[in-house]
Formats: C-alpha cells, structure tokens, sequence
C-alpha cells in the first residue's frame, strides 16, 4: 500500500534554513575563505593554501592558549558538575521554597555575560570591591590585576558562581522525574543514602547530567567576554583563552588568514569534543539509563 507522504511541512523549516545559512553557513565559508588566502591591504588576496594551517599547528602560542583553555574547561566541571548535583538533591522538591530555590537559582542565568564580568571586576578590586577590601582586611595578599593565580582564581570563582544554578537547574529535573515507587522500594529493602544514590539517583539523572557536561564544556571552552573584562586576558597572558587569542589575532594584529585558520581548528575541537558527548549521551539512552 503506497502512503502519500506530504512534504509541506518542509515549508515551515524553510525559514529556520534560511536564517541558519546567513547566521552560520555564510560567515563560516567566509572564514574558509580568508584561511587559505593572504592579503597585503587594498582588498587584494593572493592564494596560500594550507600554509596558516601549518603555521598556527607549529605555533606555540597557540598550544600555549589550548593548554590553558582545557585547564580552565576541566577545572569548571570538575567545580560545577559536583555542587550542582549537590545543590539540587538538597533542594526542597516541592511547596513553596520550592518555588523559591527555583527563582533564586535561576537569577545567575539572567545576568548577561559582560555584566557578570563588570561585577567581578569591581568586586575583586581591593579599594572598592567587597571581596577584594575584605580579604586585604584578612591579611590575605589578592591582586588578580597583578597575580597569575588570583587571576584564574577569580574567573573561575566568577564562572562557578554564573553558572552553577544551570547544571543544579539541570539535576533537579532529572530528580523530579524519578518514579516515588523507587524510593518506596529503597525505604523497604532498608538502604542508605549513599545507595539510593548510587543506584537510584544518579542513574537516572546521567542523560541530564551528560547535558549539563555538554552545555558547560562548550560554554566554558569558547568563554571570552568575563575573563576579558575581568583581567584582559592577564598578567601577562596567564588567562589569555583560545577566544581571546584569536580576537587579538584577527582584530588587534589584524592577522586574517592565520586567525581563520585558527578559528577554523578551534571550531573542529570543539565539534569533536561535542561529537564524543553526544555518542554518550546516545549509547546512555540506548542502554534506557
């Protein structure tokens, strides 16, 4: 029996189609464009090939930035994933302060990202900033404008404390929709806490947890505007991200075809990363977990 298959549907995606190719298609071509081509000024391109690929792949300074980048990337969710599992299992699951946690933690999200830096920033400050005065009145010696590892304390205190309720948030609706018939059969065979977590819980918030990774890992490893408002990519270049590098590149340098190159293997990483993450999460919903 032949089915008729009605293909007007596709009109509705047709917009989402076409404002994706002029948000994302285009200007990624024009990248690919600029990476295999030089230029000496007055519009004139002349061919290169994969010489700025080559280039960027010998460039320490590139590696030097990746290094950061991942240390900086698996500092947050080694951080983050932990205390938002935390915060959500000792949220209360329903009522009013329910309803209250939900608000307060959902606030952070709200911020938009300059702001959030504009905060830390003034927060940090030793004459003016809360955190900053207090810890100079404890005797604590904190400069994150002059010490490498003020610096990266304060962006990742700043990040943790931006982005912790979207993992929490995250946990929490993997809690709600655990089956109450599972904690009655945990109150009857008797087992801990730690056992109903092990076996119950967290099993059932692995897909959402996988999420949150997901979500974290791409937000943390393409951040620019905190740490660049914070600390300007310094001391030095002690929290120079790959983001940050590559708009001094591109725009301070004014180094066209190294920095699409750049921009292009740093937008395969992370499609690889995100690639490895979104196996998981499939073979997890495979598995029915």
């Amino acid at each position: 029996m032949n089915k008729t298959v009605n293909q007007k549907a596709w009109f509705l995606v047709l917009p989402v189609l076409i404002l994706v190719a002029f948000s994302a298609v285009i200007p990624l071509m024009t990248v690919v464009n600029y990476s295999v081509q030089d230029s000496f000024g007055n519009n004139q391109f002349f061919w290169a090939g994969l010489e700025w690929f080559e280039k960027m792949l010998h460039d320490d300074r590139m590696w030097n930035a990746l290094q950061r980048q991942l240390m900086f990337s698996g500092i947050i969710l080694a951080i983050e994933v932990p205390l938002g599992v935390y915060v959500a299992l000792n949220m209360p699951k329903s009522g009013f302060w329910a309803s209250f946690c939900l608000v307060v933690m959902s606030l952070p999200l709200l911020i938009p990202w300059n702001v959030v830096g504009t905060i830390w920033q003034v927060f940090g400050r030793v004459d003016i900033g809360l955190l900053g005065y207090t810890l100079d009145k404890l005797g604590i010696d904190y400069n994150y404008t002059q010490d490498p590892f003020d610096a990266w304390v304060t962006i990742i205190a700043m990040d943790v404390w931006h982005w912790t309720s979207l993992v929490a948030l995250l946990a929490y609706a993997g809690l709600k929709s655990i089956p109450d018939a599972y904690y009655q059969a945990a109150k009857i065979d008797q087992a801990s806490r730690w056992a109903v977590f092990r076996y119950i819980e967290l099993p059932k918030m692995m897909g959402v947890l996988m999420i949150a990774v997901l979500l974290r890992f791409m937000d943390s490893f393409m951040i620019y505007t905190e740490p660049f408002v914070v600390t300007g990519g310094g001391p030095g270049s002690t929290t120079t991200m790959l983001s940050i590098d590559l708009v001094k590149m591109a725009l301070g340098q004014f180094d066209l075809g190294p920095a699409a190159a750049f921009s292009i293997m740093y937008f395969l990483v992370i499609l690889a990363i995100s690639w490895v993450f979104y196996t998981v999460m499939t073979n997890l919903d495979k598995k029915g977990m």
